[in-house]
């Protein structure tokens, strides 16, 4: 089952050559999920392939490089002819700077946009198999981040066991017991699930912070998230400036993620002071943190597997 990230836009405040403003695209089993739309983000879509089919765009909060994207998105899916409602998500109190943005170039589309306003705390979209919910972050506006988490998956079923050990016959029975349910054999032996299933085994989880300082809410939005997207501005020469901002220096994005017991982290929000070479916020991120951490650069896709995938 798919769990994958494609970076659209890595920079910082404003584009450079390298790296575009900030985008996210977030591929789950057939459902595609827009975490921010900074200017270009359409053509970032096509560049790197990840389709335009988007119902659901999370805007983290409503500064320029996180959000001048939509209008011409949307625009764009009205002259494809989409028929389809999209729902736009955005912080409490950012309805109308959200509608007038939408409509900014006298502009209505043809397809329904909702916008729904979400409460860190809350869920945003709730899945049968996984829900997106919100929590604060710090910046210097309304802002808050997001978090994929998916519920636990049934134990694997102990197939040898259950026919080996305890005789049961292949065939209905292992799909019954496999879902929970008791089963009365032939025989008039009554099998418990919990026999010949093991326990349940943890779902995948991402993060998604947007523009923020360290905060505590984001270590708290997924119990050891397997990928931490983080703020990572500058670097430890600009930790005044990271403060004055609103932002993270990538060893700050290090400490949360060692704090929140992450398997990955990922940094974003790149400033233009380092339009080359960003290895170095790297290096003081994982001076910080002992799990694998990377620069994300545009265009990069990563894979999340299952935490017990072998």
């Amino acid at each position: 089952m798919t769990l994958r990230t494609t970076f659209l836009g890595t920079s910082g405040a404003v584009p450079t050559t390298r790296r575009g403003p900030s985008a996210v695209m977030v591929h789950r089993e057939g459902e595609r999920f827009l975490f921010d739309c900074g200017e270009g983000t359409q053509r970032q879509m096509m560049r790197f392939n990840t389709g335009f089919d988007v119902d659901h765009v999370l805007l983290t909060h409503l500064h320029g490089d996180h959000v001048l994207g939509l209008p011409g998105l949307l625009q764009t899916w009205d002259f494809q002819d989409r028929t389809d409602a999209v729902a736009i998500h955005c912080p409490p109190g950012s309805r109308k700077q959200v509608r007038d943005l939408v409509t900014a170039a006298g502009h209505d589309t043809a397809f329904p946009v909702r916008i729904n306003e979400v409460t860190p705390g809350s869920v945003a979209i709730d899945r049968e198999e996984f829900e997106i919910r919100a929590f604060e972050t710090e910046h210097r506006t309304t802002s808050q981040g997001y978090a994929l988490v998916e519920d636990d998956r049934k134990g694997r079923f102990m197939r040898e066991k259950a026919e080996e050990e305890l005789g049961i016959p292949p065939g209905p029975a292992y799909g019954k017991l496999h879902a929970g349910e008791t089963v009365e054999l032939e025989d008039g032996r009554v099998i418990e699930p919990e026999r010949v299933v093991g326990p349940p085994r943890p779902g995948r989880s991402l993060v998604y912070t947007g523009d923020t300082r360290p905060v505590d809410a984001t270590v708290d939005a997924a119990e050891a998230p397997d990928l931490l997207i983080h703020d990572a501005t500058f670097d430890d020469e600009m930790a005044d400036r990271a403060r004055s901002t609103g932002h993270s220096t990538a060893r700050e994005a290090g400490e949360v993620a060692e704090r929140a017991d992450a398997k990955r982290l990922a940094l974003t929000h790149i400033s233009s002071r380092y339009p080359g070479d960003a290895r170095e916020l790297g290096r003081e991120a994982s001076a910080a943190f002992d799990g694998e951490c990377f620069v994300a650069e545009d265009g990069q896709t990563v894979e999340i597997p299952f935490p017990d995938k072998e």
